[in-house]
């Protein structure tokens, strides 16, 4: 545990500062600003597509240039999108809205990939804890977001316009810390062309169950996770509540997501990584559980609360079982193609989000989401049956 892994994780916070204030804000601007009301989460949608899109060439960039050149290109495309969002609230564009998501997904691409980044920056003996301590960091995210968000919706003229412009400082600040950040050189150019084996596909690692698991849980834990937070916000005005309270609800909701990082790893450590996935899918049923029972504030803050502490459980262990099912020089290609399932499940349930809760209701939205949250059950089951089997 380094000065480094403590800097990345202050870049993890300010990443997440900039999802929360985005979940926040987006489809509130969007409701605003959409011909249709069904459309209102189409720039929350619009982030996670440009994230999807945008793993490939992340995956060159690091690949080419290595992770600090790739995180650095990353944060500058956040200050760009962010003035573009600005100007979209200031002409009332939905369109263009919509398009600066897109474009800010570049950098959402790179954030997901500062977990990953902390397994390098520690011993092979910590690295769950090292990812566990990074993703902790979003903790951060937890408390500046829904209050950066509170306090400069009113900021300008325009509401909302004041947030994007306040998260251009913020990815400015996550540009000095990354600087401050050494990581591994890369290799010499000559040396990573004679390199030996180019490694398996993404085919065949996915043939691998360790692997296919793993991002059969993060995938379907970020889209649980994004189909109930992304809705909060409509769900929550349509009930009345003013979006103080909503922003409340949001930050319990990261807190949740983030707290749990300071012993998440070393949980697993302990128990195994499938024991702690299988308390993280307990924790989605029970969140949908709370949010069927009513629609008091006391309700929502609870399930979000408990939806975010499942993720963690889901998302950090999903991270430590896939470090166990690729070889190093399969790295950036199983990388790749964890975050490409991630943000097309998130794109996905991004649109279903707005549609559902615009149209069926808070309820029937809730109701859905056990379908993913079983399907992700089954599958540590499986592995978890799997590994039993081998062992005897």
């Amino acid at each position: 545990m380094n000065k480094n892994l403590w800097l990345l994780a202050l870049c993890q916070g300010l990443f997440l500062t900039n999802n929360v204030v985005f979940i926040a804000i987006n489809g509130l601007v969007g409701l605003q600003l959409a011909p249709l009301g069904w459309m209102a989460t189409l720039p929350v949608m619009g982030y996670v597509v440009g994230g999807a899109l945008s793993t490939p060439l992340v995956a060159r960039s690091q690949a080419r240039w290595g992770r600090k050149a790739s995180f650095q290109i990353g944060l500058a495309v956040a200050v760009l999108s962010a003035l573009l969002c600005a100007w979209a609230a200031f002409s009332a564009n939905f369109w263009l809205l919509c398009a600066a998501t897109v474009v800010a997904g570049y950098y959402s691409a790179n954030g997901q990939l500062y977990r990953f980044a902390a397994a390098e920056l520690a011993a092979p003996a910590y690295r769950e804890k090292a990812v566990s301590l990074v993703l902790a960091g979003g903790l951060l995210g937890a408390v500046a977001g829904p209050n950066l968000a509170s306090a400069t919706r009113t900021l300008l003229p325009v509401p909302f316009a004041g947030a994007y412009v306040a998260l251009m400082g913020v990815a400015l600040l996550s540009m000095a810390l990354m600087a401050a950040i050494r990581f591994a050189p890369l290799a010499p150019m000559g040396t990573r062309a004679s390199a030996p084996a180019p490694g398996r596909s993404v085919a065949e690692l996915l043939r691998e169950p360790t692997f296919a698991v793993a991002v059969l849980a993060a995938a379907l834990g970020y889209g649980v996770m994004n189909l109930l937070m992304a809705a909060t916000p409509l769900a929550m005005q349509v009930c009345g509540y003013a979006f103080d309270d909503t922003a409340l609800v949001l930050e319990w909701h990261v807190i949740g997501m983030f707290a749990p990082g300071f012993f998440t790893g070393h949980l697993i450590q302990r128990l195994g990584v499938l024991p702690v996935m299988g308390v993280g899918v307990l924790l989605n049923a029970a969140c949908v559980a709370v949010a069927l029972a009513g629609v008091d504030l006391h309700h929502f803050t609870i399930a979000l609360f408990l939806l975010g502490v499942g993720w963690n459980f889901l998302f950090t262990g999903s991270t430590t079982l896939a470090l166990q099912s690729y070889r190093p020089e399969e790295k950036d290609r199983a990388q790749a193609a964890i975050n490409f399932c991630v943000f097309a499940t998130m794109a996905l349930t991004s649109f279903a989000s707005g549609a559902l809760v615009t149209t069926q209701g808070w309820m029937l939205l809730n109701l859905g989401s056990l379908v993913p949250i079983t399907a992700t059950g089954m599958g540590l089951a499986w592995l978890a049956l799997r590994r039993r089997r081998a062992v005897a």
